[in-house]
This record gives C-alpha cells, sequence and structure tokens, in this order.
C-alpha cells in the first residue's frame, strides 16, 4: 500500500555530486520521519540522515558537512544532496519512512564513488 522509490544513484569519481530522490505513495501518516540509510557489502546498514515533517534534521558524523536532506511534504518526497563524495561513500542507498511503530523501505539505488 505504500510504496518508495529512490532514484539518482549512479557511479562518480571522488569529490563528485549526485542527488538522491525518494517518492512516497499510499495512505502516509502526515507527521512523520523520512531518511537515507545505506549499506555497503559486507557492512551493516547504517543511518545516514534523517529529516522530520517540520524539517528537523540528523547527519551521521561521517557525512556532516557534504549532505543534505531535504523533503517536499505535499508531494511525500525526500532528497539527499551529496558533494564532496568519497570512496567509503559507496553503497546501497535505500530511502526510509516511518511513524510511530510504522516503518517502510525503498527498495534502494547503487551509489558508487571512484577514487
Amino acid at each position: 500500500q505504500v510504496q518508495l522509490v529512490e532514484s539518482g544513484g549512479g557511479l562518480v569519481q571522488a569529490g563528485g555530486s549526485l542527488r538522491l530522490s525518494c517518492a512516497a505513495s499510499g495512505s502516509i501518516f502526515s507527521i512523520n520521519v523520512m531518511g537515507w540509510y545505506r549499506q555497503a557489502p559486507g557492512k551493516q546498514r547504517e543511518k545516514v540522515a534523517t529529516v522530520t515533517t517540520d524539517n528537523i534534521t540528523s547527519y551521521v558524523d561521517s557525512v556532516k558537512g557534504r549532505f543534505t536532506i531535504t523533503r517536499e511534504n505535499a508531494e511525500n518526497t525526500v532528497y539527499l544532496q551529496m558533494n564532496s563524495l568519497k570512496p567509503e561513500d559507496t553503497a546501497v542507498y535505500y530511502c526510509n519512512l516511518r511513524w510511530g511503530q510504522t516503518v517502510y523501505w525503498g527498495q534502494g539505488t547503487q551509489v558508487t564513488v571512484s577514487s
């Protein structure tokens, strides 16, 4: 019923930029948190950034100053602007939507940063 679709991943050189987008559709509670997680091969899934409906943001330390998360509440979309990309940012990036005990995940989009 609720679906998240990510886009914007790709291959970039170190120092480059990408902008990820996630569009949510379905029956979505109006007060929620959206975010981006990432998972590299053999690693645990890591929370990268989150943003609440009232635009409170949080970032993992490793991306602070480089990544910016924003959202469009009317469209149920969330974006992740990624600048100054590093090879260690390489991962599958997953969109996340949650409220209370309800959690939804996107299928993931691959981000590869070459050195």
